[in-house]
């Protein structure tokens, strides 16, 4: 009993070892058939062993591709684990986007439906947003949601959300998955994400994605705050955010010409994205 819980174990972390790879990592996941390549065992003993790291939270699996892929529930259990430069790059940044905004700070990633805060650099304020490092809110109702869904399909989001009930938290929640694809349509075409009152009454929202290497969104940089206060400074405050990401993505390699043109796409449309929001 304890060869066969070592050999499973040893099975577990092989799947692991392999969706960190170099590999994995370039084409947003491997395949159960892939996967037992790599590990040298039969496609049933590997989907069994997939099936039980994914229950444990350790995987996550696109419901379009089926490719596997590690979960940030890695981060959330250990504070360490997930993608420790993405991690470390951006505790300056978020000092930069709070110096600069005076509102407390956020580096956040999707998990399911929701949004996981895996770093928080609060302001100085008296009044400020709380600490949510290790916790899970509603992607459908933030800022941080909206950003880490801009790129993905109108088909796509349909599926992630089917089963999803769309609480009415705050005034301005999106009512159902259509109001929020043409949210997300609307933050795709500035480049930022504006949450008014969406995810708790008196609370103004504001993120941008983080991309990597591949241009994948793998993160967003958000703030948030009162609404009246922080909606005084609300084209300053995205126009900041806004560099913050960008910033973070190129420590992550994503090219200076992809930057240029969402940069500029951003300028472009971010006063548009305001006047519709405030």
């Amino acid at each position: 009993m304890a060869e066969e819980s070592e050999t499973t174990l040893r099975r577990g972390m092989s799947i692991l070892f392999a969706l960190g790879s170099t590999e994995a990592l370039e084409d947003g996941g491997l395949g159960v058939v892939r996967i037992a390549e790599i590990i040298g065992r039969e496609k049933s003993q590997a989907s069994r062993t997939l099936k039980t790291l994914e229950a444990c939270g350790l995987l996550t699996r696109d419901p379009e591709s089926l490719l596997y892929r590690l979960s940030w529930e890695l981060f959330a259990l250990a504070s360490r684990a997930g993608d420790h430069h993405l991690v470390e790059a951006a505790r300056q940044v978020l000092e930069v986007v709070v110096a600069r905004v005076e509102e407390t700070a956020y580096l956040t990633v999707m998990q399911g439906t929701d949004v996981l805060t895996v770093l928080c650099q609060q302001s100085a304020r008296i009044i400020q947003s709380r600490d949510m490092v290790g916790q899970t809110t509603p992607a459908y109702c933030s800022s941080a949601g909206r950003a880490l869904l801009m790129d993905q399909s109108e088909a796509h989001i349909r599926l992630l959300f089917a089963d999803v009930t769309f609480e009415q938290r705050a005034p301005n929640a999106p009512r159902d998955v259509d109001d929020l694809i043409a949210r997300v349509a609307q933050a795709r075409g500035s480049g930022i994400a504006v949450a008014e009152e969406e995810f708790e009454p008196g609370l103004l929202g504001i993120a941008a994605p983080v991309r990597d290497s591949g241009g994948r969104i793998v993160a967003a940089v958000n703030v948030s705050g009162p609404n009246p206060r922080l909606a005084e400074r609300l084209p300053q405050a995205c126009a900041e955010i806004s560099s913050g990401a960008r910033e973070l993505s190129t420590q992550l390699g994503w090219g200076a010409v992809e930057l240029a043109a969402v940069g500029a796409s951003t300028r472009r449309l971010a006063s548009k994205e305001v006047d519709e929001c405030v």
